[in-house]
């Protein structure tokens, strides 16, 4: 019998749409014959739904109008009666959850820790590795503490905290939300008269703001996964013309660029792969997670952040990493569900 895997889509977050691209393409490659996918779909109010209809639908944002393919459902957080609880009355078992979230209320560890509290084997990284990448006050502070080189930065939780440390910082610096994704909130700060208006943006997207002083160098991205033993793959760099990889440009590339793999020399590429694998272990990452770097023009390398459920299109850029180190689509997707069962 084939192995029901619950694969989580939308969700209350920003990043909603970004969710459902990258849980169409999960869902397109999940050919194996010993899995057999149980769409939900979380609605931006967050309604969970089990969804039966057809997967061009999902991409379209069109899934929750085909009423009559939408069973409202539960993941029961009890073990004795575990699996997907449908309004139906049916209960499906479930073998493993596939969480397909970007953002809040879905990469942050919320869901996460329902998945673990039903004891059903989790996709991804888990609660504690969730919460603390998305936080980048915390996860720069726990890298810095495991030996790893950071950005200056500095935490603040109101506005006035966010000015004094730009101050502090100096400019040209970024002003970001602490748990966000997707670049929505970010602001590169030139000079004085931009401030008030990037930091009210930020505090828009979160109730804590980082500002972190602006690097000058190369963004470079490193794909990892696995627990004990890991993979990393290709690294890859992004050639901008501005200041920040914002939402648009992440998913058109009107006028960024990704260079996969990286133009950068073997030695440093391999440097960025063993510190990009360091700080997925001391992040308490596990199963997959995009690690972000940044290489100064000294050739120093700092960490930026980790995306623990990045894009994940066809073309996005953590499978066109592992792509590039011989592992294509939809062999990633079944060695993904692999290592978590």
């Amino acid at each position: 019998m084939k192995e029901n895997i619950a694969v989580l889509f939308g969700g209350r977050s920003d990043e909603y749409g970004v969710s459902l691209q990258s849980a169409s393409a999960v869902l397109a490659h999940m050919r194996s014959p010993r899995f057999n996918a149980l769409p939900v779909g979380i609605t931006r109010e967050g309604e969970w739904f089990f969804y039966t209809g057809g997967i061009e639908k999902i991409a379209r944002d069109e899934w929750r109008a085909d009423g009559q393919n939408c069973t409202p459902c539960l993941l029961s957080p009890d073990r004795a009666r575990p699996g997907l609880m449908l309004a139906d009355g049916r209960r499906l078992a479930v073998r493993a959850a596939f969480p397909v979230l970007h953002g809040k209320n879905g990469e942050d560890g919320t869901v996460q820790g329902l998945i673990e509290l039903s004891g059903t084997p989790l996709v991804g990284c888990g609660t504690l590795a969730s919460a603390l990448c998305m936080d980048k006050v915390r996860a720069h502070a726990i890298a810095r503490e495991a030996g790893f080189a950071t950005p200056r930065d500095a935490r603040a939780a109101s506005p006035a905290e966010a000015r004094e440390a730009l101050r502090r910082i100096g400019l040209p610096a970024f002003v970001k939300p602490a748990r966000g994704g997707s670049s929505f909130g970010v602001t590169c700060v030139r000079s004085e008269s931009e401030i008030g208006e990037a930091v009210a943006r930020a505090f828009e997207h979160d109730a804590e703001v980082i500002v972190e002083a602006r690097v000058e160098g190369r963004e470079l991205g490193c794909a990892v996964m696995g627990e004990k033993e890991l993979l990393a793959g290709a690294v890859d760099e992004i050639e901008l013309k501005g200041d920040v990889f914002d939402f648009h440009e992440k998913y058109t590339l009107q006028t960024a660029r990704i260079h996969c793999p990286a133009r950068i020399p073997d030695e440093t590429a391999g440097r960025a792969r063993e510190m990009a694998k360091g700080l997925y272990r001391a992040l308490g990452c596990r199963g997959f997670a995009r690690v972000d770097l940044f290489l100064t023009s000294d050739g120093r390398l700092l960490f930026n952040e980790v995306n623990t459920i990045p894009g994940f299109t066809a073309h996005s850029r953590f499978p066109q990493m592992m792509q590039a180190a011989g592992l294509p689509f939809g062999e990633l997707i079944e060695r993904l569900i692999e290592q978590a069962l």
